[in-house]
């Protein structure tokens, strides 16, 4: 492997690949279980609180699709706020996000063998759960090694995968819905129907995956932004029709625990419950890929720059892909999943989207005031106070989390920051 810069990266990743990425950042295991919870909250005026969710993430896809529009090189949100706000304002966002997808790997790698003991009940435990494990991280790993192209490829495999299910089970059910069951008339308790909301914006996140392997994208600051807003335009029509068909045709949808395969069941049969299963497979296999890409870069783009060690930037030499990052990621991806200690530190993950999602929405109106910034190439609607509103709305998630998350969160930070001044030694001193 050589070390180099980010022109040795190879720029193959198109507008499409890029909304695939979205897609499958965004579109995991929670939408076949959160029908249920969201209604059980807030009944039919779910609804609602999948277009106000739909509404404060839009706010924050602007913002960022604009910052994002100013870069060609891999990093997002790590790139962004260390520009903006200083190195070490960059580490803390990068380094969070890094640990936040590396457990969130581990979290789905987990729930994997649970759906594919439907198929094959030995799946669920013992030695067989492990082969499944280690086989599926370590052919995600070869994977990546291998080239930009074929994560590309499989990403958009499985992005087509997963919707072409969940598309088929919301056109379907709209033959079938009862409009008895959409009465809107008791209205939620203020306090559900915001618990609603904020369920709801969680499910909704991992589109910034997307601009973390911009060094990776042929024109990543004209096809970020067409695909940060066409990937989650899909996800938004996705889950609002999904809510539609469970609340229509699924009575006591509030307690069931699989909505969508108890509803397919309903005006499927049993090949519907199936065919759930494959998409909830589907789902997972495609965010897996997504987590391990945007997760390596996140190592790469801070080693390039100083902020870790050297050798986390070094490629490799046949495919050009960041290799040392790619297998440090899967080493700890591995050890995680198999110890089960990744309970405990999937609670960041939440802290660290939304720490991006502020820096990166901070970031907008210090860059339109800053005449040395890279010239943006899309403009956001709104600009400085949609990125404020964007701060606001972080800040308001924020303040929901709990002192666990709190707590895990300023773990990980020092664990990091001890890192990143042992290699800020090895490398030229810049502006704090």
């Amino acid at each position: 492997m050589t070390g180099t810069g980010q022109t040795a990266l190879v720029r193959s990743l198109r507008t499409r690949d890029l909304t695939g990425v979205v897609i499958n950042g965004v579109i995991g295991a929670g939408i076949f279980g959160l029908p249920a919870k969201v209604f059980a909250l807030s009944g039919d005026y779910s609804l609602f609180a999948f277009l106000g969710c739909a509404l404060c993430v839009l706010v924050i896809v602007l913002s960022i699709s604009e910052v994002a529009s100013r870069f060609s090189d891999t990093g997002g949100p790590y790139l962004y706020a260390r520009e903006a706000f200083g190195r070490t304002t960059g580490f803390v966002v990068g380094w969070l996000i890094w640990v936040a997808r590396v457990s969130a790997f581990a979290a789905n790698c987990n729930l994997l063998p649970e759906y594919l003991a439907q198929f094959y009940p030995p799946l669920a435990s013992g030695t067989a759960r492990v082969l499944l494990l280690t086989l599926v991280i370590g052919a995600l790993s070869v994977l990546n090694i291998r080239g930009i192209r074929p994560v590309a490829t499989a990403s958009n495999t499985f992005a087509v995968g997963k919707l072409l299910p969940l598309f088929f089970f919301g056109v379907a059910g709209l033959f079938f819905l009862n409009p008895a069951h959409f009465s809107f008339v008791q209205p939620p308790a203020y306090s559900s129907f915001s618990l609603s909301v904020l369920l709801l914006v969680f499910a909704f996140s991992g589109f910034e995956m997307a601009v973390i392997p911009a060094g990776e994208a042929k024109d990543p600051q004209r096809s970020l932004p067409v695909a940060l807003l066409s990937g989650m335009a899909v996800v938004i029509t996705v889950y609002v029709m999904i809510q539609i068909v469970c609340i229509g045709t699924l009575p006591g949808l509030g307690a069931s625990k699989r909505p969508l395969s108890d509803a397919a069941s309903l005006f499927l049969g049993p090949w519907g419950a199936a065919l759930m299963a494959i998409g909830i497979v589907l789902s997972l296999a495609g965010n897996l890929n997504v987590l391990l890409l945007s997760a390596s870069r996140v190592l790469f783009a801070m080693g390039e720059r100083g902020d870790l060690p050297a050798r986390l930037a070094m490629l490799h030499p046949l495919h050009r892909t960041p290799a040392f990052a790619i297998v440090l990621t899967t080493a700890a991806i591995l050890i995680l999943a198999l110890s089960g200690t990744f309970v405990y530190l999937v609670t960041i993950s939440t802290l660290s989207r939304l720490t991006a999602y502020v820096a990166t929405c901070a970031a907008l109106p210090v860059f339109r005031r800053r005449p040395d910034a890279p010239q943006a190439r899309f403009s956001s609607p709104g600009g400085v106070p949609v990125a404020l509103a964007g701060v606001v709305i972080g800040l308001w998630l924020l303040s929901s989390s709990t002192l666990r998350e709190a707590q895990h969160t300023a773990y990980a930070t020092a664990i990091g920051l001890a890192i990143f001044f042992a290699a800020r030694r090895n490398t030229p001193q810049e502006e704090m």
